[in-house]
């Protein structure tokens, strides 16, 4: 009797799970097999000429490797649509004589995310994250480095508000 009980709880499972892909919290819906990011646009002043291609790429090497997703430029089940918002340098931790401690590159973007099966699914969203560096350096010396943490940590962000139910 409980080799039937696991049976049918298996079999429940089974059937629940098959609505839709998981893997690593990921939540893909069997209906969606395709997906686009469209290339960025740079409205950020300041931004490096190749800032808005790296997020394009970054974002569809992300979903092409996380996701079980296929690439259709054509008619996608699901498309990215990014611009490039903001690029900044502010001063952060001022000291007593005026002086700054840190400075912060901040980058910022508005992701339309466009769900052509599930159409209450879409949604349009800022994402942003910062690096902080030490006012004695250059932004030139940090920006790489930079620029890999904080489109790493955007990329993340956008991934999971697409495909996770939190």
């Amino acid at each position: 009797m409980n080799a039937f009980r696991y049976l049918s709880l298996a079999l429940v499972i089974t059937i629940l799970g098959s609505a839709c892909y998981t893997f690593s919290g990921i939540s893909i819906s069997d209906n969606v097999k395709t997906y686009y990011v469209i290339r960025f646009k740079d409205n950020a002043t300041n931004a490096p000429p190749t800032l808005a291609q790296t997020l394009t790429n970054a974002l569809d090497q992300k979903v092409r490797t996380e996701a079980r997703l296929v690439e259709n430029q054509v008619t996608p089940d699901i498309e990215f649509i990014g611009t490039l918002v903001d690029f900044r340098v502010t001063s952060e931790a001022p000291r007593a004589n005026e002086t700054t401690a840190l400075n912060r590159l901040t980058v910022t973007t508005a992701i339309e995310y466009v769900n052509n099966v599930e159409t209450d699914k879409g949604w349009k969203k800022n994402f942003s994250h910062f690096f902080d560096f030490a006012s004695t350096q250059d932004l030139s010396s940090v920006q790489e480095a930079a620029i890999q943490e904080i489109v790493d940590q955007i990329m993340e962000y956008i991934f999971n508000e697409a495909f996770t139910d939190w």
